[in-house]
């Protein structure tokens, strides 16, 4: 027996979700199906392309999936009863030519039928190529036909609530023949020991989940981040007409950053805003923010993971983001979102997405907090207290 590599996760194949799974009709390999999907970098594109992962399962149970991410978005899949294994893409393969060759010799060795690139980047395309599958699927780039052996166009424009980012993964699962679309929707499976853990916590605070609001206060960048004067206003607004707690969403590392934004709210405000509870890392944020009533702040990832949780979420768009890729499930599902376009179209008109990401503070300014704040309220009426 081959060694296993070090890079490689493993847990027991099992069958998941509660769609209903047919049998692939590739000629009698039925069983032997062994499949591949790639999706590096951002918490919430991993979580959107598990979805891949799940309706390959649904759709052939018998396969074999693989799932190849980084390391750091990891929590988000653990537990996911539709990935057999999880393979990492380590940081240490970028910085070095020699161990990135050693990983794709790696990953020839796995003998795939079949790769799902939902990355589309170098790495990935590369990734593909040595995976020597005969079926290898991803988006249509102008270099893509040597990497790939069937491609799709990425559509910029949405057909559902899903919006465009589940959709193109949805476009290209399909040009796998034969494949049935089970679940649009990503969830995240957490175990009874978190969240029995995470009610312990908010129990040490003499708090119930359903009083507590949790706050995404800062984007994964600044670029992605309402200014935080804006933001210290709109959570002075929520605390003045909502009897919950704030929850504060943040790495150690922006420690500053959060004590400015308290700084800028009020005192009846700071009096209701909770920072210390214990949250050592990812699984233990989803525990606590699947007990809370809502979720409100910057879109990323703590909104989608919110989402995946079924927990209802109010989402502020740094302006250069495409609004239709993420907002997701704000029809028949209880979230919603905002975005500079709702309000100043025209400057879309006028500018470039690059150009407003250059200038993404002075765009942010027109978004001002009186705009948000009757869209806030109806949420918050809605969905909490």
């Amino acid at each position: 027996m081959k060694k296993k590599d070090k890079h490689i996760q493993s847990k027991s194949p099992s069958q998941g979700g509660d769609g209903e799974a047919h049998s692939p009709s590739f000629g009698g390999v039925g069983e032997a199906l062994k499949i591949l999907v790639i999706q590096q970098k951002m918490i919430g594109d991993v979580l959107t392309s598990s979805l891949i992962c799940e309706n390959l399962k649904l759709n052939f149970p018998g396969a074999e999936i693989h799932y190849l991410i980084n390391r750091f978005t990891l929590p988000v899949v653990e537990n996911h009863p539709c990935v057999d294994k999880i393979i990492i893409f380590e940081s240490e393969y970028q910085k070095s030519k020699i161990r990135f060759y050693k990983f794709l010799k790696q990953i020839a060795r796995q003998n795939y039928t079949h790769v799902f690139d939902a990355y589309a980047k170098l790495e990935s395309l590369l990734i593909s190529r040595f995976s020597k599958a005969d079926h290898r699927y991803g988006f249509k780039k102008l270099y893509s036909k040597f990497y790939y052996t069937r491609t799709v166009k990425i559509n910029n424009t949405s057909d559902t609530e899903a919006g465009t980012a589940i959709e193109n993964r949805l476009r290209l699962l399909k040009l796998m023949p034969d494949v049935i679309i089970h679940k649009n929707k990503p969830k995240i499976y957490l175990t009874n020991s978190e969240i029995e853990g995470a009610k312990s916590k908010l129990n040490n605070y003499d708090l119930k989940g359903e009083h507590c609001i949790m706050i995404s206060a800062l984007g994964s960048n600044k670029t992605k981040t309402y200014p935080l004067e804006f933001m210290a206003e709109l959570l002075d607004y929520i605390s003045a007409i909502s009897q919950s707690r704030l929850i504060l969403n943040f790495m150690p590392s922006q420690q500053s950053e959060i004590d400015e934004l308290i700084n800028y709210c009020d005192s009846k405000t700071q009096h209701t805003i909770i920072t210390d509870i214990e949250m050592k890392g990812l699984r233990d944020f989803m525990s606590i923010c699947q007990q809370c009533s809502a979720i409100v702040g910057n879109e990323g990832g703590a909104i989608n993971i919110a989402k995946a949780l079924d927990v209802p979420s109010f989402s502020i768009f740094s302006p250069w983001i495409i609004k239709e890729g993420w907002n997701s499930f704000e029809i028949n599902h209880p979230n919603d979102s905002v975005h500079l376009s709702d309000y100043q179209n025209d400057l879309y008109i006028k500018n470039e997405a690059k150009y407003i990401k250059k200038n993404v503070e002075k765009f942010y300014n027109k978004l001002k907090p009186e705009l948000i704040k009757e869209k806030l309220s109806s949420f918050l009426k809605a969905y909490v207290n």
